[in-house]
């Protein structure tokens, strides 16, 4: 099959088609003919080498893809052949084929191409296990989204809006606030021109937000502290600007904090399915609804996988980006 290689690693250009074999599905999984496939952050620090696949996972980068039923496991029981599935990857979706847990896999909504519904796991699988299931963040609550026009951010924009919260959400240009803002938060600060903490608080008369879902990291971590509400949840998925950080803990005793965080591609795929059915009882109908939709920033066909991490790298997207076969 078609594939990207990554034979050492470093920048954009070590990545490089090739011709790779065709995994074989084992009794559990399927083998998905991929149509698209999403582009993630994750793919970009394992291609830095920091992030390798976990045992057992293809070394091959790609976490998300969508595409077609070709080949089912004996132990299989949902899947058949010439079900369009999206499917959150343990790796292996830069290919033409990747075989997936029959767990991980879902029905594409109705109403989206293939191409948007690529865009749709590592992000949502992402936002729900942490929002939803780790924070607990219900109707009613204040959420505050760092990183808001990345696909990680305007998927927890989305989500907690139609869900019931006030969301507010941090950006780094006037038309990324807009964007998110456009896509249900109630505030989007600059943070090139404003400070975050002073706003949130300002906005919700003093009570900060309930729920803080931070990728940056660095002194970002000390002013999430500072801007929690009381019994507070901070969950970090990762960390743009560093995970080494001196802060003054005496906050989070006050004020009953939660410090979290995790990452999935470790998880087990009885977790990672518990994940997807959560999703698709839940999430699937407001998606079909047209209440949210994947934010599409740019494709570019497999050959071009060095231009679309380029871009991505660039912090100029809104939203996702979508390779194609």
């Amino acid at each position: 099959m078609r594939a990207i290689d990554l034979p050492e690693y470093g920048g954009p250009e070590k990545m490089q088609v090739a011709d790779l074999p065709t995994p074989i599905p084992a009794a559990d999984e399927v083998l998905v003919k991929i149509s698209a496939a999403g582009v993630n952050r994750p793919d970009i620090v394992q291609r830095n080498g920091l992030y390798p696949a976990p045992p057992g996972a293809s070394s091959i980068l790609g976490l998300e893809v969508a595409g077609e039923v070709v080949a089912v496991g004996d132990e299989v029981k949902r899947w058949k052949l010439g079900d369009k599935v999206c499917a959150l990857t343990n790796g292996g979706g830069y290919a033409e084929f990747v075989a997936v847990p029959e767990g991980q896999c879902l029905s594409i909504p109705v109403g989206l191409t293939e191409v948007e519904a690529a865009a749709l796991p590592e992000t949502f699988f992402t936002v729900w296990s942490n929002v939803f299931d780790r924070a607990k963040l219900q109707s009613g609550e204040i959420l505050l989204v760092h990183g808001g026009s990345s696909g990680i951010g305007t998927t927890a924009i989305q989500l907690a809006h139609h869900l019931g919260s006030r969301v507010f959400a941090t950006a780094g240009s006037s038309e990324k606030c807009e964007a998110c803002e456009r896509l249900g938060a109630e505030r989007a600060i600059n943070y090139h021109e404003e400070d975050f903490v002073a706003v949130v608080r300002e906005a919700t008369a003093g009570h900060g937000a309930d729920v803080i879902l931070d990728m940056v990291g660095g002194e970002y971590i000390e002013r999430n502290i500072r801007m929690a509400a009381y019994d507070g949840r901070i969950v970090n998925i990762a960390f743009l600007k560093g995970s080494k950080v001196e802060v003054n803990m005496l906050p989070v005793m006050l004020k009953r904090l939660t410090l979290t965080g995790s990452t999935l591609r470790a998880r087990t795929a009885e977790v990672k399915a518990d994940i997807a059915y959560s999703l698709e009882t839940k999430v699937w109908p407001l998606i079909e609804a047209e209440k949210i939709r994947p934010q599409i920033a740019a494709q570019f066909p497999l050959e071009q996988v060095a231009e679309a991490h380029r871009l991505l790298e660039s912090g100029k997207v809104i939203g996702k980006i979508v390779l194609t076969l």
